[in-house]
C-alpha cells in the first residue's frame, strides 16, 4: 500500500516529474501528460458518483472503474521493462465488455446520437466519456513512440463506451435521452 507522510517535496519545482522507474521527465511529456488525463476522468466519475448512491450495482461498478483508473495511472507511469509492474490486464477488460453488453441488453437500439444530458449522474458521465476519449488520444500519441500495454489501450476503449451505455441506463434505460435532431436550429427542416 501506499503511505504518503509528506504532501509536497519539491522535486517537481522545475518542471520535472518522476516515472514510477524513478526516471525524470518533463511534467509535459506524453507519459506524465497522459496520467493527467486519466486522473481528470476519475474525478468526473467522482462527480458522477455523487448522483449514483441510491443505484448500488452503477456506483459499485463505477467504484471499480475508478479503481482501476489508479492501475491505469500507474501502468502508464511506468515504461514497458523487463521488471514487474502494476498492468491493466486482459480480466479488467473482459469486465468491462460484460458489463457493457449486460447494461446494453435492456436498452432500446439508438435511432439517433444522443446529447449528454438527461440526469444528473448521466449528464457527469458523458463529461467522463469525453475526457476517457481525450485520455485515449493521450495514450495514443504516447504508444506511437513508446511502448504502451496493449491491455491499457483497450481498457480505455472499453471504458468510454462503457460510460456511454451507463448514461443511458440512467437516463431510464434511455427513455429519457435527449436525442441530437440534425439540423433543428438551421431552417432546413
Amino acid at each position: 500500500m501506499v503511505k504518503l507522510n509528506k504532501i509536497y517535496t519539491r522535486t517537481g519545482d522545475a518542471g520535472e516529474t518522476s516515472l514510477v522507474d524513478g526516471t525524470r521527465v518533463s511534467k509535459h511529456a506524453r507519459r506524465p501528460s497522459a496520467c493527467g488525463e486519466v486522473d481528470e476522468t476519475n474525478s468526473v466519475i467522482g462527480l458522477a458518483r455523487i448522483h449514483t448512491k441510491t443505484i448500488s450495482d452503477a456506483d459499485e461498478m463505477l467504484a471499480r472503474v475508478q479503481n482501476d483508473l489508479f492501475d491505469l495511472g500507474a501502468d502508464i507511469a511506468t515504461p514497458e521493462t523487463d521488471k514487474p509492474a502494476l498492468r491493466i490486464t486482459a480480466e479488467q477488460v473482459t469486465r468491462l465488455e460484460a458489463e457493457i453488453d449486460l447494461m446494453n441488453s435492456n436498452l432500446d437500439p439508438l435511432g439517433s446520437f444522443i446529447l449528454p444530458g438527461g440526469s444528473p449522474a448521466s449528464a457527469w458521465l458523458h463529461l467522463a466519456r469525453t475526457v476517457t476519449r481525450r485520455a485515449e488520444r493521450h495514450m495514443t500519441e504516447l504508444a506511437a513512440e513508446e511502448m504502451v500495454n496493449r491491455d491499457a489501450m483497450r481498457y480505455v476503449n472499453r471504458l468510454s463506451d462503457h460510460l456511454f451505455v451507463l448514461a443511458r441506463r440512467l437516463n431510464e434505460n434511455g427513455k429519457t435521452d435527449v436525442l441530437w435532431r440534425p439540423g433543428q436550429n438551421s431552417g432546413q427542416n
